[in-house]
């Protein structure tokens, strides 16, 4: 009835309805080896534009230089980088009244701690796609017996934590050890923080932000291997203490996690976040696409057009 409404004024007063409604405007943040305005991420802009013609698109960049953006994802403090977007969105006159977001891979948790920390203009609904909500637990696996790599891989956690990895290394900075969890909890820089797991830190304005979305869209690929564990795209997490590191070492490549759902994560069970509220008014969403890590291609339409590109009044 109201779409009905719409296209009958739109007939009957056109200059009038222009002046009167907007398409939601949409913001991405990209992902990991990408860059805000690489081949792949023009071509996806190109696509969104003819799922919902006259949408305004911006894709959020650190860096204005290509390679420099790149490296960003990299290299850099996660937490200037998130407060540097969010003074970028706030001058973008078209986003003013709200947008929505789409996070690719480590840009979808980027852009949830911008709504927890800032979310002025406000989203509306966000979209993440194989996003690393509760963190990584492991980095690319070794080959049986492969002693010298192990002991980079070993060396590469221990230093994980280290003040200059903290503050440096975007990837570190989400780095969740579940065999090391009092270490990541105080040293770690970002994760903890827009988890709100610190206890003597909590942010309300976290949880009352992210309630404030219409929908966060959560969707995880099924065969992911380069999102350890996959689930955390789904704020799920590893079992922590599950088994020593040297056990698992022993056992791989037969050894599974032991995953511990939203649902039982005690940021949701005590709402430390907001998840909780959001979902209890129905505004978690989980979804999942066919394939490893960030294979889109058969995927990303029907969510587009489902959660994006909404017509909204001035």
């Amino acid at each position: 009835m109201a779409l009905a409404i719409l296209l009958i004024s739109a007939l009957l007063f056109p200059a009038i309805f222009a002046a009167a409604i907007s398409i939601r405007p949409l913001v991405l943040w990209h992902g990991l080896g990408d860059s805000y305005a690489s081949p792949g991420m023009l071509e996806f802009v190109s696509m969104i534009k003819n799922v919902h013609p006259g949408i305004f698109v911006h894709s959020v960049f650190i860096e204005v230089e290509l390679d420099k953006d790149r490296k960003a994802g990299f290299y850099g403090n996660v937490n200037e980088q998130i407060n540097l977007v969010a003074n970028q969105l706030a001058e973008i006159p078209e986003l003013r009244d709200g947008f929505d977001g789409i996070g690719f891979s480590q840009g979808g948790q980027f852009l949830r701690g911008y709504v927890e920390r800032y979310n002025s203009p406000p989203v509306h609904n966000l979209l993440t796609f194989g996003s690393q909500h509760m963190g990584i637990s492991d980095i690319p696996i070794c080959r049986p017996f492969d002693l010298i790599c192990q002991a980079a891989r070993r060396a590469t956690k221990q230093a994980v934590y280290s003040s200059w990895a903290q503050a440096n290394l975007v990837q570190a900075q989400y780095f969740r050890d579940p065999t090391n969890l009092d270490t990541y909890l105080t040293t770690g820089s970002f994760l903890p923080s827009i988890n709100n797991e610190d206890i003597l830190h909590r942010n309300e304005t976290y949880s009352k932000n992210l309630a404030s979305l219409n929908a966060l869209v959560l969707i995880m690929f099924t065969q992911d291997k380069t999102v350890v564990p996959k689930e955390s795209s789904w704020f799920g997490s590893e079992v922590v203490g599950d088994l020593s590191v040297s056990a698992q070492q022993v056992l791989r490549p037969t050894y599974t996690r032991s995953i511990v759902p939203m649902y039982l994560q005690p940021l949701y069970v005590e709402d430390w976040i907001g998840l909780r509220t959001l979902d209890e008014q129905g505004g978690i969403i989980f979804e999942t696409c066919e394939g490893e890590h960030m294979q889109i291609s058969e995927c990303w339409e029907d969510f587009v057009r489902e959660w994006t590109g909404e017509i909204v009044q001035i």
